[in-house]
């Protein structure tokens, strides 16, 4: 199971994120805060895996708390509408494990969350290309994926990491689509993903969408 914290100083924001989060049976919201000096208490009163955090908050600025949210062992995602250069840079520099917008859709959503718990880092596509240094961080994410895999793993991946469904992984590589599903489970359980869409986010994240 994986706890979560929902940060957001519109309520209606915070039961949206709630309903939605409360659809995926391994994900758990244990409380909702309004504002960032309460989402700190609240992190450090009930220790959850991961803390969704918005940014602009009257009472208390999201920035301001990712740091002492970490300090618990939490990870921070920054679930916000803006991506503004120095948002991302102090978010990540702050200790935020991921930065992704608010019109994330709903499955991409339930992704990011598994995926930020496992402890990896999760940018939306224009908040990657924001933060210094990460191109850097990129290329040795992407090195690892392509040590770890078999080169038709790889080439799997990169179709994930492109949102290709099975079928279209199974006809861009001219092989079955049974075939195309042992390769992803295999890829899944060497990346230490718990399915197709963090393995997906993962090599996007390490830009093999782009290759």
């Amino acid at each position: 199971m994986i706890d979560v914290l929902l940060a957001d100083d519109d309520p209606r924001v915070c039961r949206y994120l709630d309903e939605m989060l409360s659809t995926d049976t391994l994900l758990r919201v244990l409380a909702h805060a309004h504002d960032g000096p309460t989402a700190v208490r609240r992190t450090a009163d009930l220790r959850p895996d991961v803390v969704l955090l918005d940014l602009r908050m009257p009472g208390g600025d999201g920035l301001d708390a990712i740091a002492p949210i970490t300090r618990y062992g939490s990870r921070v995602v920054v679930l916000t509408a803006y991506d503004t250069d120095r948002d991302v840079e102090l978010a990540i520099r702050r200790g935020a494990t991921g930065y992704v917008l608010k019109s994330t859709d709903h499955q991409g959503l339930l992704a990011v969350v598994r995926t930020a718990a496992a402890g990896h880092l999760v940018l939306s596509g224009p908040a990657a290309r924001r933060v210094p240094g990460l191109a850097a961080d990129s290329r040795d994410l992407a090195d690892m994926i392509r040590h770890a895999l078999t080169d038709r793993e790889r080439a799997a991946v990169r179709r994930l990491a492109m949102g290709m469904s099975n079928q279209q992984i199974a006809d861009e590589l001219a092989i079955s689509v049974p075939t195309v599903k042992g390769h992803v489970s295999s890829l899944v359980r060497k990346l230490g993903c718990d399915n197709r869409l963090q393995a997906g986010l993962l090599a996007r994240d390490a830009g093999l969408d782009r290759d």
